[in-house]
C-alpha cells in the first residue's frame, strides 16, 4: 500500500493523524537503531563460547570512555588500551602475567585454558572494527569474536 492510496478518501483530520503516525513510527525506529550502535562503555561484555574445561567461566571485557580497558581471559586477566574511532577498534593488550591469579588453583588453570588465553589474546590483537545489533558486539577481525551485554 503506497502512501498516496493510504490517504486517498480521508478527511484531512485523518490525514494528519496518519501522517503524524508514520512519523512518530520512523522517528521511533531511529532512535532504536541509533541506539544500539553505541558502543557499550562500562559494561561487561561476556564471550559467546563454550566453556573451556569444568569451570563456567568465559572471557569478559569491559571498555571505559577513556579507553582502557580490562580482558578477563580463561585463566588470567590483562589491561588493555582500546581505540575506537567509528566502526574501527584497534585493542592493544598488555602482556599475559606468568603467574596464576591468586584465586585459581594449578588445576583450574589446565594447559587447555591456559592455551585458550593465549588463541583469545591474539585474536583480540587481531580486531579491526565492531558492530552492535542490541545486546550483542561482534568484533570483527580474522576472527569474529561475539559478545553478550551482561545482564548483571
Amino acid at each position: 500500500m503506497t502512501f498516496v492510496r493510504l490517504l486517498a478518501g480521508r478527511t484531512p483530520f485523518s490525514r494528519g493523524v496518519i501522517a503524524a503516525g508514520l512519523i512518530l513510527l520512523g522517528a521511533a525506529g531511529w532512535r532504536a537503531a541509533t541506539a544500539a550502535e553505541y558502543f557499550p562503555f562500562d559494561q561487561d561484555l561476556l564471550l559467546d563460547a563454550a566453556y573451556v574445561g569444568h569451570a563456567k567461566l568465559v572471557p569478559i571485557l569491559n571498555v571505559s570512555s577513556d579507553g582502557s580497558a580490562t580482558i578477563g581471559l580463561w585463566c588470567r586477566s590483562v589491561r588493555a588500551r582500546v581505540q575506537l574511532q567509528g566502526r574501527a577498534m584497534r585493542i592493544e593488550p598488555g602482556p599475559l602475567p606468568q603467574g596464576l591469579p591468586r584465586y585459581q588453583t594449578e588445576g583450574q588453570c589446565t594447559p587447555r585454558r591456559l592455551a585458550a588465553d593465549s588463541d583469545t589474546l591474539a585474536a583480540l590483537i587481531q580486531v579491526t572494527g565492531w558492530r552492535r545489533r542490541g545486546d550483542r558486539v561482534t568484533l570483527i577481525g580474522a576472527r569474529p569474536l561475539r559478545f553478550q551485554l551482561s545482564d548483571h
